[in-house]
């Protein structure tokens, strides 16, 4: 009878040479195309993250205004969301787990404007951009979130 017999080879240890040349060529052109779009960008980050912060901060004052009848006053500010403010008016139905864990702050690191009443009634809440400057275009664009 005919046998073949079975050809056994060494496991291979580690990758080639080659291989290795191979596979950073691939990861520098994937960096050549994505590092241009990415780079310059994090001011544009920046602005997404403050109008996501000025919804969820506008969300946590509608909900304030249902518990207490109310918006907290521009005295009180921003921090009544997070400790029950003690200044007149005293809020008798605010919550006692707090509206937000921690007053925020833009992400250039400066604390959101906050009036109530607003302009329209309700509230103003806004953020000058990244200049910190009232006015401006592009990045430095004001940012705000209005209620009545």
């Amino acid at each position: 009878m005919f046998s073949f017999a079975r050809v056994r080879s060494a496991p291979r240890q580690g990758f080639t040479l080659v291989e290795m040349i191979v596979v950073m060529a691939i990861i520098a052109l994937v960096a050549v195309m994505i590092v241009p779009n990415v780079i310059g960008r994090p001011d544009q980050a920046r602005v997404t993250v403050a109008k996501t912060d000025l919804r969820t901060t506008a969300a946590a004052l509608r909900m304030y205004r249902l518990d207490n009848g109310d918006y907290p006053t521009t005295e009180q500010g921003l921090k009544a969301l997070v400790e029950k403010p003690t200044a007149v008016p005293v809020p008798a139905g605010w919550n006692p787990e707090g509206y937000l864990p921690e007053a925020p702050q833009d992400p250039w690191g400066r604390e959101y404007i906050y009036r109530s009443p607003g302009q329209t009634g309700g509230f103003d809440l806004m953020s000058y951009g990244k200049d910190g400057e009232a006015g401006g275009e592009a990045l430095d664009a004001d940012l705000s979130d209005r209620s009545r």
